[in-house]
């Protein structure tokens, strides 16, 4: 008898463990090393691929079940509880350390409602007819691209916000400033030449285990509190098309992204900083280093900047 316990509870154990073992492969899933981060029960932000996804679920009145109109029903139903959901994803994802979404879309009518459109506008990646009747539908959009992504409607307002001029209205020219006349400065001595700092192709930090979170618009920042990467480092074009950043959990699979391309620098993030944790303190040695050499800037302004996560 308690020979045959002991070989049950060995069962129960094992089961236990493999269940566990399933839950955690799960919660991993889309990718090794990709960063994942829920929005509440709504849905989640795969910071690495750059894509929103959210779960609707939907069923028919049961005054219809088991006649013709019940699928299409249910099937709507569960569309309209996956874009409301997207929504809910959308307006949590994280702008900068202290914004979120939503508080755009709060603060200006025209960010909603392009953030309403784009919502609209998501790819149903994956439909489940279950056999209870009821319908999950999947849906999913970039966080940004060229296309019609979240960036899209952010992107220009980040920018607004560090101080650089609106973008124009679709289909009319940039404005040009009208040249002024130079006037005639003095004969200067020249400086000498500062020393020629190593070239990079990019920039990785590595802000794992000091709580670090992401952002769209996240800030890299040295022990002085100077700003040496932000929205006031990037061309507006390359943020709306690629983010302002990549994100990881790996560090070698940063180093090797075709972002940062073959030579990037990798600094590692002393302290996060900010309400949202998306303030990144790099000490002010790696960051003089990455500011000697004028050609770094180029990199910065094209957003070739990996950060990895715990």
């Amino acid at each position: 008898m308690k020979k045959r316990m002991f070989v049950v509870a060995a069962i129960v154990i094992g089961m236990c463990f493999m269940t566990g073992v399933v839950g955690v492969s799960a919660q991993q899933g889309v990718g090794v090393g990709e960063y994942v981060q829920n929005v509440g029960t709504a849905g989640n932000v795969n910071w690495s691929t750059g894509t929103l996804m959210a779960v609707g679920i939907g069923s028919p009145p049961e005054r219809f079940y088991g006649k013709p109109q019940a699928r299409p029903m249910a099937m709507r139903a569960a569309q309209v509880d996956a874009y409301r959901k997207l929504l809910e994803v959308a307006n949590g994802v994280r702008v900068d350390s202290t914004t979120l979404v939503k508080d755009y879309a709060v603060e200006s009518d025209v960010v909603r409602t392009q953030v309403e459109g784009i919502v609209r506008g998501a790819t149903i990646v994956k439909t489940e007819y279950l056999s209870d009747g009821t319908v999950e539908v999947t849906v999913a959009m970039p966080l940004s691209g060229a296309g019609s992504s979240l960036g899209q409607a952010v992107y220009p307002r980040i920018m607004e916000s560090a101080g650089f001029p609106p973008a124009p209205p679709s289909g009319y020219p940039a404005v040009q400033p009208v040249p002024s006349v130079p006037t005639p400065a003095a004969p200067q001595v020249p400086a000498p030449a500062a020393p020629v700092g190593e070239v990079f192709t990019g920039l990785v930090i590595d802000a794992r285990g000091i709580q670090a979170r992401p952002a769209m618009s996240p800030k890299v920042i040295d022990e002085n509190g100077e700003e040496v990467y932000g929205s006031m480092h990037v061309d507006r074009e390359y943020a709306v098309q690629q983010g302002m950043s990549g994100y990881a959990r790996d560090l070698t699979a940063a180093q090797s992204n075709a972002r940062v391309t073959n030579n990037p620098l990798t600094v590692k993030g002393i302290k996060s900083d900010g309400p949202g944790k998306s303030n990144i303190v790099i000490g002010s040695a790696d960051a003089n280093q990455l500011r000697a050499a004028s050609e770094n800037l180029t990199f910065l302004k094209k957003c070739r900047v990996m950060i990895v996560l715990d």
